[in-house]
């Protein structure tokens, strides 16, 4: 069973028990699904203008790892108003973001540990050579590949700052 279908049984099945937040959550999850999809059939319909509606369809069904750049991209928003609910004061706000981003990740690979992704850093660091904070870029891009979707960027990022100072 793909990702995408997973997502839809259990919005069903949370419909149907009467939960709020995770229905909330998951048809806010599916409509960004659809909007990426939406977006990648426009571009397939600029590169191929005879392409059939059907044949677009198919074409911009988005896979797995796609659903995953959604799915973690909804889960950076959540972490972010949470953090500006809490900034706020309102932290009411701040509690339902969080509880739906805890919810959005049980849809994501298990997340790595600080230590993990500090343990790569030091490898992407010496494999390119890395000295200064200049270097990141490549050290980034060594590391992006290793930790997508199972370690958040900016942490990712933060790690190889600390690092390279």
């Amino acid at each position: 069973m793909s990702l995408k279908e997973n997502i839809n049984q259990s919005l069903k099945s949370f419909l149907k028990e009467g939960k709020e937040l995770e229905v909330s959550t998951l048809r806010q999850l599916m409509s960004s699904v659809l909007n990426k999809e939406k977006e990648k059939r426009y571009g397939l319909s600029k590169k191929d203008p005879n392409a059939s509606a059907e044949e677009l369809e198919k074409k911009s069904q988005l896979g797995d790892e796609e659903i995953l750049e959604v799915i973690s991209s909804e889960a950076k928003k959540r972490r972010e108003a949470a953090e500006g609910f809490e900034k706020g004061g309102r932290m009411e706000s701040a509690e339902k973001e969080k509880k739906e981003l805890e919810f959005l990740l049980k849809y994501m690979p298990e997340q790595m540990s600080e230590e993990e992704i500090r343990g790569l850093v030091k490898e992407a660091i010496a494999k390119v050579g890395a000295k200064e904070i200049k270097d990141m870029g490549k050290v980034m891009a060594e590391l992006i590949p290793k930790t997508k979707g199972k370690a958040d960027s900016s942490l990712v990022g933060k790690l190889v700052r600390e690092s390279l100072q």
